[in-house]
């Protein structure tokens, strides 16, 4: 391809990316943007050009042990439940924004170890940048064919002008917020785009290589097993290989970490806590899927092309050797991804650390008193935009210089090494509050200096160097120190071997220096504050331990001169509200004092923000004593408030457990006053036509026969009517109180259906009403046979009232399910109005607008059938879907 395309190509694709992170920051509030997926493939930012092309070229020499820089990922995603949740409370709870920030506050907000902790980074990222631009370099003259230009400059090298591009979007979209706590909607939503694209080019290939290449994985595994090494690079070969596997995963478990990449996207660009849950499951499988042909590819590269060829771009000769061409421009382009996306974000990350922990606390923090908000914010934006280009200026040359001399899987894991030495600070630092912050420099510089030692210094010698006698005989020609056989350790990688010495000695001097040398209040302030996060959550201001003079003026002064009036007025405001603070007070106390410096950290970095307010608020010296017992009484206060707290959810719930039952008191009460009201006026009635048509008797001695018969049967029907009132009356006050008996007995329940619908069958005939029995099987249960009678009867008899004459249907069903039968009656009458479903089974209760005239029946019929098969265990209900009718449903126990 000629390379004028091949440009032209980059360039759309960049563009492209342009216009995501445009459309990311514009949508910032997209439910496309803020979702735990961009989270989770933005934590994909770890598979970089080493993982897209450095596997396969360590699978095809060593086999399988470039698994390593995956498991220590994989086994370290657990821990993220607890670990990580920590971290990311910790850092939103301080506003911190870089892993420099980060340890510094730990210790103290010690400014001198912000700064080392970022020359560290600096020094382990720089190289590994480089070697991203390797990447680019090298496929750029791979894919382009031998008729394109040749640069000979940096001025005509299209790798530099791509690495400016990339600072241009970085610098554009990373730098648009003075406060670098804050999400990059943009930059995190476009990784994750270009997290999917290098998994589905990287898998293309795979297929392509296993499937079109060759005839599954079968086959290359038994051309495979014909070569020379085969044996060679599919076992452990023995103890030794087994120590440099269990160096190099500990290696990519600490930098899953402390990279400071994935320190940016995995805490400070987490919106929610909650995504880790899906992150721990997620993240894994992306690696799985990312590995699943690394394996294949570097046996069918091994078996296709000659051994001259860089085995670190098998992914990309393949296809060009099959002169598919289409397909090599899609692995290049998943490729590049990778860069840019790694890029991207480190340079971010580093420019942050840069600006806030070296630039701005040793050189510009006088120049910010002195100047406006406006003023200010340029600056600090400013200086991130040229440490940007300056460190992606600065990985070039390193790259031009030094990077040919070793492949992307050596850079990778020197850089690991480097970066790695931050780790016992770190990971300690979180449980073990006597870690100080002497102790953790001095660790620090112990293990770079083994690190260089090593590691570093052999390379250098071995480049600018013909005889190398420091690496053949050791340093003053002492055996013991030799760099690659340190104390006589022979038989580890050189990347392990620098692993291993570099963290002993690091975390020795750690342990030996933090139990020697206690830190000051400020250091074991805040690693109280770190250790003990959960019991401080809180508290968060209170916690903070800080004695001296401060006047809340000259705070808002330091406050206005980077937030501006406005965010600084809105920002106090807020305080007074959260802790009831009058506006009026002069004085400030130590939650405005930490109050103050987080607003800061964001933009300057905690330990500026710590020397700016310090400028302007006398501090006195605090005793450990001191600070241990504020902590005690912060501790206290947390415990007190919880039970407090709990003694108010108690009293709460008893307040509402109070009212419940005095409300139900009054509900039984009304329903009471009810019962006898409406009792008194059914025995009136009765009572009344008996009386009048008694009375009418008496005085009509010349009453013809016919009359006089008819009000001795209206006195007849009233007097029945009142001893079946008066029997329901007390039937339901036995059933209800509990003291009827029922006589249980096995019985079958369609025998007992057959009768109840003989009682109706006559009233049912003279209406012409039809009545079906749909009976599922004999089935046998126990019960009171009268009573389910009286159920059955008093069901039938309201479908015989409500079913229009000539034309209605009722149905019985019996449907026997397992520890129970349910009983079905059905009608295709009026139904039942939406108003009567939750009063329809109480006492005296008639549905009403069902027919003109009012419907015979006292209004116990339905409370007595309720409590009859409650009494039985069972259940009756209206189903409030039927709309053909009226349905009712009970169950009994079988």
């Amino acid at each position: 391809m000629n390379n004028y395309l091949l440009i032209t190509i980059i360039v759309i694709y960049l563009a492209f990316l342009f216009l995501i992170a445009f459309w990311a920051e514009k949508n910032s509030k997209s439910r496309w943007v803020n979702n735990p997926y961009i989270y989770v493939l933005s934590l994909a930012v770890y598979c970089s050009a080493w993982t897209y092309y450095g596997s396969v070229g360590i699978a095809s020499q060593s086999g399988i042990s470039f698994l390593t820089i995956y498991l220590g990922p994989v086994i370290s995603i657990p821990l993220w439940i607890v670990v990580m949740k920590k971290i990311i409370r910790i850092s939103k709870q301080h506003k911190i924004s870089s892993i420099a920030d980060f340890i510094s506050l730990r210790y103290g907000n010690n400014r001198f170890l912000g700064a080392l902790v970022t020359m560290i980074c600096v020094f382990a990222i720089v190289p590994y940048i480089s070697l991203q631009l390797k990447a680019i370099s090298e496929t750029f003259e791979i894919i382009t064919d031998e008729t394109s230009y040749v640069s000979t400059s940096v001025l005509d090298d299209s790798t530099f002008y791509i690495a400016v591009l990339l600072a241009v979007f970085v610098a554009f979209f990373g730098t648009q917020a003075t406060d670098a706590s804050q999400r990059r909607k943009g930059i995190m939503t476009t990784v994750a785009v270009e997290s999917i694209l290098k998994l589905v080019f990287f898998l293309v290939i795979g297929i392509y290589v296993t499937f079109f290449l060759f005839d599954g994985t079968t086959q290359i595994y038994e051309k495979a097993s014909q070569l020379d090494n085969f044996r060679e690079i599919t076992s452990f070969n023995g103890l030794e290989a087994g120590f440099n596997w269990m160096f190099t995963i500990a290696l990519s478990f600490f930098a899953i970490f402390l990279l400071p990449r994935q320190f940016h996207v995995a805490v400070v660009e987490n919106d929610r806590e909650k995504y880790l849950k899906k992150a721990i499951w997620l993240f894994p499988l992306y690696l799985l899927l990312f590995n699943v042909f690394v394996i294949f590819i570097a046996w069918g590269g091994n078996l296709t092309l000659r051994d001259e060829v860089n085995q670190d771009y098998y992914t990309l000769l393949l296809p060009l050797h099959h002169d598919n061409l289409i397909l090599a421009m899609l692995v290049f382009l998943g490729g590049f991804s990778a860069v840019i996306s790694m890029v991207v974000v480190s340079t971010l990350a580093l420019s942050t650390m840069v600006s806030n922990n070296l630039i701005i606390p040793y050189g510009f923090l006088d120049k910010f008193i002195k100047s406006n908000p406006e003023k200010n914010a340029n600056y600090i934006k400013n200086i991130r935009r040229i440490s940007i280009f300056s460190l992606i200026i600065i990985a070039y040359f390193f790259y031009i210089n030094f990077s040919y001399e070793l492949s992307l899987f050596s850079i990778g894991l020197i850089s690991f090494v480097v970066i790695a030495q931050l780790a016992p600070s770190f990971f300690i630092g979180l449980f073990w509050n006597r870690g100080s912050a002497r102790a953790a420099k001095i660790g620090m510089i112990i293990g770079v200096f083994i690190v260089i030692y090593t590691l570093i210094l052999p390379f250098v010698f071995n480049v600018l160097a013909e005889n190398n006698s420091f690496v053949d005989q050791g340093l003053f020609r002492v055996e013991l120190l030799k760099p690659y056989a340190l104390f006589g350790i022979d038989f580890l990688s050189p990347e392990a071997h620098a692993f291993f010495w570099s963290m002993f000695f690091n975390t020795f001097s750690f342990l030996i220096f933090s139990l020697l040398s206690k830190g000051n209040y400020r250091e074991r302030n805040y690693a109280e504050m770190f250790v003990n996060s959960s019991n401080y959550a809180n508290l968060q201001e209170g916690a903070f331990v800080w004695k001296g003079e401060a006047y809340v003026s000259d705070i808002r002064n330091v406050l206005t001169r980077f937030l501006g009036e406005e965010r600084t007025e809105r920002a106090l405001n807020l305080f007074n509200l959260k802790y009831k603070v009058s506006k009026e007070e002069e004085r400030a106390d130590s939650r405005l004092i930490n109050f103050s410096e987080k607003l800061l950290t964001g933009s300057i970095g905690s330990a500026s923000a710590r020397i700016l307010i310090g400028s302007v608020a006398k501090e006195q010296p605090v005793s450990l004593l001191e600070v241990l017992k504020i902590l005690e009484e912060s501790k206290e206060t947390i415990a007190t408030n919880k039970a407090l707290k709990e003694k108010s959810n108690e009293l709460t719930i008893l307040t509402n457990q109070l009212k419940e039952a005095n409300s139900e008191l009054l509900l039984q009460d009304r329903l009471k006053d009810e019962f006898l009201d409406t009792i008194a006026h059914e025995l009136k009635t009765p009572i009344t036509s008996i009386k009048a048509a008694s009375e009418v008797l008496t005085d009509g001695d010349d009453m013809p026969d016919e009359l006089q018969s008819k009000f001795l049967n209206n006195i007849v029907t009233d007097a029945d009517r009142l001893a079946r009132l008066i029997h329901n009356i007390l039937d339901l006050e036995k059933l209800s109180s509990g003291r009827e008996e029922l006589e249980i007995q096995s019985n079958q329940i369609s025998s007992t259906i057959e009768k109840a619908i003989y009682g109706i069958s006559q009233i049912a005939d003279s209406k012409g009403i039809n009545v079906i029995h749909k009976n599922g099987s004999e089935t046998i249960a126990k019960y009171d046979e009268d009573r389910m009678l009286q159920v059955l009867t008093n069901l039938l008899s309201n479908a015989l009232k409500f079913t229009e004459p000539e034309k209605g249907i009722i149905k019985v069903v019996t449907k026997e399910k397992k520890n129970e039968i349910m009983i079905i009656v059905e009608d295709n009458g009026k139904g039942i109005p939406k108003e009567d479903f939750n009063y329809i089974f109480d006492k005296f209760y008639q549905s009403k607008h069902q027919n003109i005239k009012k419907p015979m029946g006292s209004g116990l019929g339905l409370a007595i059938s309720k409590e009859i098969i409650e009494s039985h265990q069972g259940e009756i209900w209206i189903d409030k879907q039927y709309k053909k009718g009226a349905r009712f449903v009970f169950t009994i126990p079988k």
